[in-house]
């Protein structure tokens, strides 16, 4: 006997509830962000056509802060006394040649503080007596570098002297930048200070009127070229030492004892 075919009833499964509302949530989410910002005055087709464009568009991602442009390292001005215009000071040996001048010893002395100011970040010059560049000139500090005379005065000439301009437009800062100095420079060479031969020719020193009002400036005679000049030869580190440490002490804004100026 024949018997019709059975076909299998067909089944079919249901949507689950969380795959229906995915969808629902989405739309009510992205509409509630609409809505929240509508004005009355914007509410017409045509922006409300472009409120939907701008909250379909993707948006670029917000810019880092911005990063603060560091500023330059301090520039030091040094004048390495005498040089290109004169000797300065010349020593002479027992046959009467001359052996020592005072331009060689400044300018060795300049171009070491350089190296070591240089070494600590700071951008510096070393410049001539009459060096174009001093008119105007700009810098945190300037120090001229100068040494005292070859001949023998008496058993007192020795030790190192600093000044600064007589007239200069900053009094407290010009007094700390030699007070920083004669600091320093005593306590690296243990070198006296030699304060009663501070002359006019210091306080008066042309560079001073030449350079910018603002910047800061001092001589410093590191030795007398006659009792002091073995040390000034044989520890010239140590009078760089205390130039840079002075500088230093200036433009950090260090503790220093103030020094009575003459």
């Amino acid at each position: 006997m024949d018997s019709k075919p059975t076909h299998a009833r067909s089944r079919h499964k249901r949507p689950t509830r969380a795959h229906l509302l995915g969808p629902t949530i989405l739309t009510a989410l992205f509409l509630a962000t609409l809505f929240t910002a509508w004005t009355p005055n914007s509410f017409s087709i045509g922006n409300l056509n472009e409120q939907f464009a701008s909250l379909l568009t993707p948006r670029a991602a917000a810019p880092d802060a911005a990063v603060s442009t560091p500023l330059p390292p301090p520039r030091i001005g040094l004048v390495a006394g005498h040089l290109g215009n004169d000797s300065g000071a010349v020593c002479y040996d027992a046959n009467g040649e001359p052996e020592l001048t005072e331009q060689e010893m400044n300018e060795e002395i300049a171009v070491l503080v350089k190296a070591s100011l240089e070494a600590r970040g700071f951008q510096v010059d070393v410049l001539q007596e009459y060096d174009s560049r001093l008119g105007g000139y700009r810098a945190a500090a300037l120090v001229s570098i100068h040494n005292d005379s070859c001949d023998y005065v008496n058993d007192e000439a020795t030790g190192f002297k600093v000044a600064a301009a007589r007239d200069t437009r900053d009094v407290n800062r010009a007094d700390r930048l030699t007070a920083c100095l004669v600091d320093r420079y005593g306590r690296a060479t243990g070198m006296k200070f030699h304060r009663g031969s501070i002359t006019a020719d210091m306080t008066d020193y042309h560079t001073f009127s030449e350079i910018d009002p603002n910047t800061v400036a001092a001589i410093i005679e590191t030795g007398f070229l006659n009792l002091d000049r073995d040390f000034l030869l044989e520890h010239t580190d140590l009078v760089v030492d205390g130039i840079v440490q002075g500088i230093l002490c200036f433009v950090n804004n260090e503790s220093v004892e103030p020094t009575p100026m003459p």
